[in-house]
């Protein structure tokens, strides 16, 4: 970050800080706003953390999670927190409509942004930009902007338990999107006491009977695979979410499963939503999934994991998925 002293001579006075990210927060979300939430309160300041929806389960037992404002639930609290502010951080994003309805009011405030973040094309909107694409996860980036700080002595294991759950997450636990840096970031996190053992369990062995079942319908009934592109789908529809009371955080990582197939190089989860059509895409190698979210379905993300929206049915969403993993793979 080039303007790093002048945000350090801001921290340097306590402050009313709020820590905002995306809606639908996973796990480098709520790592990374906690893990620099921790870090700001050594410093003396009065720290908030505010998400627009709720978090998935399997990051409920993170230190102090249960203090995060979520604003679904009580939007005039967190339009008066971020109103009150004097310093506002913007993590794991890099437009502010991923905040709705928070945009405006980050907008009309006064106080200075800071972006830190790790996804393509960031917009204008924020006083000092930490926006870089070749790391694992906003948590290593919350790492990096601490060290920059010269202040990686006050990472304890709390901070460490943080950052390091967003490292994991991301990478599918260091099976992708890793860099030399991401792992000398996790042997330090390890090395100040971040819980391996515990983390990896809480996150990837911590599924209810409920959302195994969920799992096994998409896998029986609700997959197609088209061996000619290399190419897997699962979807819901809306009469599924009803069927299995799917709540949020349910459906995590379901995508993920279609990519164990040596066969299948390119994923899409399909969820038909009351009013729109949400996908979350997955490939190996360099075949760009954010290229296709962005051109195809109004969204965005990194090269092997992006995600996006559609109007229309289910078929007419697959339909338009095919045809773009086609087109793509003809221009190679």
């Amino acid at each position: 970050m080039e303007q790093i002293d002048d945000l350090r001579q801001l921290l340097d006075i306590p402050k009313d800080i709020v820590i905002l990210s995306h809606r639908n927060p996973d796990g480098d979300a709520i790592g990374s706003s906690l893990g620099l939430y921790w870090f700001l309160k050594q410093l003396g300041h009065t720290v908030k953390v505010i998400f627009p929806s709720e978090y998935p389960g399997f990051v409920a037992w993170m230190p102090d999670a249960e203090r995060i404002i979520i604003c679904d639930l009580d939007k005039e609290y967190a339009f008066d927190s971020i109103e009150e502010a004097g310093l506002i951080f913007t993590l794991d994003f890099n437009a502010l409509d991923r905040i709705d309805p928070m945009e405006q009011v980050v907008l009309n405030s006064k106080a200075p942004k800071v972006m830190i973040d790790h996804h393509m094309y960031p917009e204008g909107y924020a006083d000092f930009v930490m926006s870089r694409t070749d790391v694992s996860s906003t948590c290593e980036l919350i790492y990096e902007f601490i060290s920059q700080l010269g202040m990686t002595r006050l990472i304890n294991q709390k901070i460490a338990d943080c950052l390091y759950t967003g490292l994991i997450t991301d990478t599918g636990s260091f099976k992708y999107n890793i860099f030399p840096s991401t792992m000398n970031v996790a042997g330090h996190l390890l090395a100040v006491g971040a819980n391996n053992d515990f983390i990896q369990e809480e996150i990837f062995n911590s599924m209810r009977e409920k959302e195994l079942r969920i799992l096994g319908h998409c896998l029986y009934n609700r997959m197609e695979v088209h061996e000619d592109i290399s190419t897997g789908i699962i979807w819901l529809t809306k009469a599924d979410f009803e069927e299995f009371d799917i709540q949020r955080g349910e459906t995590e990582g379901i995508v993920n499963q279609i990519l164990k197939m040596k066969k299948v190089k390119i994923a899409a989860f399909i969820k038909e939503q009351p009013t729109i059509i949400k996908l979350s895409l997955r490939s190996k190698g360099d075949f760009s999934v954010q290229e296709i979210a962005t051109k195809y379905f109004k969204g965005g993300g990194h090269l092997n994991a992006s995600g996006g929206h559609f109007y229309g049915t289910v078929d007419a969403c697959k339909e338009r998925f095919i045809r773009s993993v086609r087109n793509q793979l003809k221009r190679g």
